[in-house]
C-alpha cells in the first residue's frame, strides 16, 4: 500500500458520511425519547411510579448492555467486517447465522434465571425500596424482563446492517419503541399512576418486538444465506466468541457500576431514584449523537485498515485524530449548557404536569455533575473502538474494572459524607454521583490514550484547540445567562418559593418552559459556532458550511 492511498484510506468521506447517517439516526431516536422522557414526567413527575419505572427499565436492561449493542459491535462487527471487506460473503453469513443461534440460546438462559432471581437482584440494586415501591417494582419488572431480550436481537441486526454500511435505519429503530410509550401513556385509561406504570411497561415489550422487526427485513436481504446455527468450529466464530467474553465482561462491570449508582440513589429518596434516570437521559444525548456515531462508524472502517503495521498505525492515529475532533466540537458546549444551562435544558425537557420547578433545579444539579466527565466519555468510546479495531478488546476490560473500583467509592464518599461535610442537603449527594463518575471518566479517558499511545504513536487534540473549543463554549454560555436574566427580569422569576437550597441560580423566567429553551439555547450555540470559526477551529468550519445553502457556503 503507498503512501497515497495510505492517505486517502485514511481521510475517506465514507466514515465521515457514516457517523452523520448514524447521527441522524441517533438525533431522530434521542428526540422522540426526551418526548417519551417527556410524556412520563408528565405523568409520574418525581414520584415512587416514576422511580419504580426507572429501576423496571434498569434491571432487565442489564442484559441488553450485557449482549447487546456495545458488546456485539466490539466483537461481532470486526471479524464479519473484515470478512464482507475481503468479498467472502457467504463466510461471513456463516459466521451471522451462528451469532444469532448462540445469542439465542444464552439470552434465554440469562432471561430465565433473570426472572428467578429477581428478588436478589431488587436487593441489590434498589435496597432503598421498600413497602408499596418495592412491590411497584417488582410487577413492573416481571413485565419488563422477556421483552427486553428482543432488544438484543436488535443489536445483533445493528451489527450486519452497520458492517454494510447501512447506518441509518438500526440508530433510527428505537424511534417505533419510544412512540409505543407515549401513544400507551395518551391513550391509556387508568385510575391511578401505579396501574399507569404498568400500562407503560407493558408498552416496552410491544415496543421491543417492534423495534426488532423494523429491522429484520433489510438485515435478511444483506445476508445471502441465513441459517442459524450453534456451531462453533468455525475459526471466525471462535474469534467472535473469544472477543465477546471480555468485552461481555467490560460491559457487564460498567453495568455494574450504573446499578450501584441506582443503589445508592435510592438509599437517598425515590426523588434522587427518578430524578437520577431523568438526568442520564439528558447527558446521555450527546455521549449518543456524537461519541457513539463516531466510534459506530470508524469501528469497522479501522477494522478493514491493512497494510504493514506502520501503514495500518498511520491511518488509525489520521481517523482517530479526526474522529477525536468531531467529537470534541459539539460535546465541549453541550458540557457547559450542562454545567450553566441545566436548568434550562431540563425545564424545556421535564417540566410539564407533575414536574415542577423545583424538580427542574434538582435535575440541573444532577447535569452539573454529569459536565465534568462528558468529553471523557464521548472520547474514550472512540478509543475502546480502536482497541477492539484491533482485536483487542481485554485492554478496554481491566480499565472497566478499574474504573467501576474507583467510581463506587468515590461515589459511596459523596453520597455518604460529603452533604453533611459541606453543609448541604442530603438529596444533593446524587450530584456526587454523577460527579463521581464523570472524574473517573477521566481516568479511564487518559489511560486508554496513553496505552493505544504505545501500539500506534501519539493521539490527541492540541491544547490549543481544546482551549479555543472551551472559551468559545463558555463565552457563548455567558451571552446565554445575560438573554436568560434579561427573560427573568422582563416576565419575572417564576415559581420563587422552588428556589431551594439558598436560592442561589436563577430560576427559568415565567416564558414558557420551550420557547425559552429555543431563545437561549438558540443564541448560545449561534454564538458559539460563530466563535469557534473566528478562532478557526477547522471542523467547525467544515460542518457549518455543509449545513447551509449552497450560495452561503462561500462565506463561511
Amino acid at each position: 500500500m503507498t503512501q497515497q492511498s495510505l492517505g486517502q484510506q485514511a481521510s475517506s468521506s465514507k466514515p465521515r458520511r457514516g457517523a452523520l447517517l448514524v447521527g441522524a439516526g441517533i438525533l431522530l431516536s434521542r428526540l422522540v425519547g426526551l418526548a417519551r422522557q417527556r410524556a412520563l414526567a408528565h405523568s409520574f413527575g418525581t414520584s415512587i411510579a416514576a422511580a419504580a419505572f426507572a429501576v423496571a427499565l434498569r434491571i432487565p436492561n442489564f442484559l441488553q448492555n450485557l449482549f447487546g449493542e456495545g458488546v456485539l459491535s466490539a466483537s461481532f462487527i470486526p471479524v464479519y467486517a473484515a470478512l464482507t471487506g475481503s468479498k467472502k460473503q457467504e463466510e461471513a453469513d456463516r459466521v451471522a447465522g451462528a451469532v444469532f443461534g448462540l445469542l439465542a440460546l444464552v439470552v434465554g438462559l440469562f432471561t430465565a434465571l433473570g426472572m428467578l432471581a429477581l428478588p436478589w437482584l431488587m436487593a441489590l440494586i434498589a435496597p432503598g425500596l421498600v413497602g408499596e415501591s418495592y412491590e411497584l417494582t417488582m410487577r413492573l419488572v416481571q413485565i419488563a424482563f422477556p421483552g427486553t431480550a428482543l432488544l438484543v436481537f436488535s443489536a445483533w441486526c445493528l451489527g450486519v446492517l452497520n458492517s454494510h454500511r447501512r447506518f441509518f435505519l438500526s440508530y433510527a429503530a428505537p424511534v417505533v419503541w419510544n412512540l409505543t410509550i407515549i401513544l400507551a401513556l395518551l391513550v391509556a385509561d387508568a385510575d391511578d399512576v401505579a396501574q399507569l406504570a404498568v400500562i407503560a411497561t407493558w408498552a416496552t415489550v410491544v415496543g421491543s418486538a417492534l423495534q426488532f422487526g423494523v429491522q429484520l427485513p433489510a438485515t435478511l436481504r444483506l445476508l445471502g444465506q441465513f441459517r442459524p446455527s450453534l456451531g462453533i468450529t468455525n475459526p471466525h466464530v471462535r474469534q467472535v466468541i473469544r472477543n465477546f467474553v471480555p468485552v461481555m465482561f467490560a460491559r457487564g462491570v460498567v453495568q455494574v457500576s450504573a446499578y450501584i449508582d441506582l443503589a445508592y440513589a435510592s438509599l437517598l429518596s425515590a426523588r434522587a431514584l427518578a430524578a437520577l434516570s431523568q438526568a442520564q437521559g439528558i447527558s446521555l444525548l450527546p455521549v449518543s449523537l456524537f461519541g457513539m456515531a463516531v466510534s459506530a462508524a470508524e469501528l469497522p472502517a479501522m477494522s478493514q485498515v491493512s497494510g504493514t503495521a506502520s501503514e495500518v498505525a498511520t491511518a488509525m492515529r489520521a481517523r482517530i485524530d479526526a474522529g477525536l475532533l468531531r467529537i470534541a466540537v459539539p460535546v465541549v458546549p453541550s458540557a457547559i449548557a450542562f454545567l450553566m444551562l441545566g436548568d434550562v435544558v431540563a425545564a424545556a425537557i421535564f417540566e410539564t404536569g407533575a414536574f415542577r420547578a423545583a424538580d427542574t433545579r434538582y435535575v440541573w444539579y444532577l447535569l452539573m455533575g454529569s459536565a465534568v466527565g462528558l468529553l471523557a466519555s464521548t472520547s474514550g468510546r472512540l478509543y475502546a473502538s480502536a482497541f477492539y479495531a484491533l482485536q483487542d478488546p481485554r485492554t478496554p476490560f481491566r480499565l472497566a474494572v478499574l474504573r467501576v473500583a474507583l467510581t463506587a467509592a468515590l461515589a459511596f464518599y459523596s453520597v455518604r459524607y460529603l452533604p453533611a461535610q459541606l453543609g448541604l442537603p442530603r438529596d444533593l449527594g446524587g450530584a456526587g454521583i454523577t460527579a463521581s463518575t464523570g472524574l473517573v471518566a477521566w481516568f479511564e479517558y487518559l489511560m486508554l490514550k496513553r496505552l493505544l499511545g504505545q501500539r500506534i504513536g501519539r493521539t490527541g487534540l492540541g491544547r490549543g484547540v481544546l482551549a479555543k473549543l472551551w472559551g468559545s463554549a463558555i463565552g457563548a454560555a455567558m451571552l446565554a445567562l445575560g438573554l436568560k436574566w434579561a427573560l427573568g427580569w422582563l416576565f419575572g422569576v417564576r415559581d420563587a418559593t422552588a428556589a431551594e437550597w439558598g436560592g442561589s441560580f436563577l430560576m427559568p423566567p415565567a416564558l414558557h418552559p420551550v420557547p425559552a429553551a429555543i431563545l437561549i439555547l438558540g443564541v448560545f450555540g449561534v454564538a458559539y459556532f460563530g466563535l469557534v470559526i473566528l478562532v478557526d477551529v477547522p471542523f467547525a468550519r467544515e460542518m457549518i458550511r455543509r449545513r447551509l445553502p449552497g450560495r452561503l457556503r462561500g462565506k463561511i
